[in-house]
C-alpha cells in the first residue's frame, strides 16, 4: 500500500505517518515514485499505535515495544499505566458527581453547599500533587 492508501485506511494524515517512521515506530519497504510503500501490517501496526497513546503512553515508550519479531509487551509498564488508569478514572467520576451534584443543587450559593465544597477540596488537591514518572511523556 502507498501512503496515500495507509492514510486513508488509517485516518492519519500522511504527515504523521512520516513522524512515525522517522521515530521507528513503522516502517516503509519501498517507493513507488516519490511515494512510500507499506506492507499491509502497517495498519495493524498503527492500531496498537493509537491504543497505546490514547492509554497515556509515550511515543518512546510504545516505540520499545516493537521488535523486528513483532511487538513485546513490558507487563510490568502495562500495569503501571493501568494503575494510573484507574486513579483518573476515579479522580474523573468523582468530578462527574460533584458537577451532577452542583447542576442540581439547591443551595442558595455553591459556596454554602458541603458537597461542593468537598469537591473543590479535592480539586485543590490534585491540582499540586506531584506528576509520576510516567506522565508528561504523552502522545
Amino acid at each position: 500500500m502507498d501512503i496515500a492508501e495507509v492514510a486513508k485506511l488509517s485516518g492519519l494524515p500522511a504527515s504523521t505517518l512520516r513522524f512515525y517512521e522517522e521515530k521507528g515506530l513503522i516502517l516503509s519497504y519501498g517507493r513507488n515514485g516519490l511515494r512510500r510503500i507499506f506492507s499491509a501490517n502497517v495498519i495493524e501496526r498503527l492500531a496498537l499505535i493509537s491504543m497505546g497513546g490514547r492509554a497515556g503512553f509515550s511515543l518512546d515508550e510504545i516505540g520499545e515495544m516493537f521488535t523486528p519479531e513483532g511487538p513485546v509487551i513490558n507487563k510490568a509498564l502495562l500495569s503501571a499505566k493501568a494503575e494510573e488508569l484507574d486513579r483518573k478514572i476515579k479522580e474523573l467520576s468523582s468530578l462527574r458527581d460533584g458537577l451532577r451534584h452542583a447542576a442540581v443543587c439547591n443551595a442558595p450559593n455553591h459556596f454554602e453547599c458541603p458537597k461542593f465544597l468537598r469537591l473543590l477540596r479535592v480539586a485543590g488537591k490534585n491540582r499540586f500533587r506531584k506528576p509520576n514518572k510516567l506522565q508528561g511523556k504523552q502522545i
